[in-house]
Formats: structure tokens, C-alpha cells, sequence
């Protein structure tokens, strides 16, 4: 599913992130998330949201 809907992200969903010094690279970390951060619906580069272990990052995946 994709990332940059809010509606798509709820806390418990398995995502996969792009931390902010990984976007050149775009290294990805799967994790279940904690806390949504971006208030708006939508974000062009993914909406930002916290991990359970803490790691910040914006949604690229949202696996089901």
C-alpha cells in the first residue's frame, strides 16, 4: 500500500521506512509503528512516523 496517505498508517501497521540519512540511498528498515508524526493526510514523500524501537522515518511500504 502506499505511504504517503495518512489513512493507509495506523499504529500496530507493518511498514517499511526511509530514514532521513538513508534517503540518498534509500535503505529501507521494516518495523511496526508507534506514533504517526505528519498531521496532514498526505505527504508527497511519505508520511513520518516512529517506530516501536524508536527509529523516525517516512512510510515508503505499508505491508499487509
Amino acid at each position: 500500500m502506499n505511504g504517503t496517505e495518512r489513512r493507509n498508517i495506523h499504529p500496530g501497521s507493518r511498514v517499511k521506512i526511509v530514514q532521513k540519512p538513508h534517503q540518498r540511498t534509500g535503505q529501507l528498515t521494516e518495523g511496526v509503528v508507534k506514533d504517526i508524526l505528519t498531521s496532514s493526510a498526505v505527504h508527497h514523500r511519505g508520511i513520518k512516523v516512529r517506530l516501536m524501537d524508536g527509529i523516525v522515518g517516512r512510510v515508503q511500504e505499508v505491508l499487509t
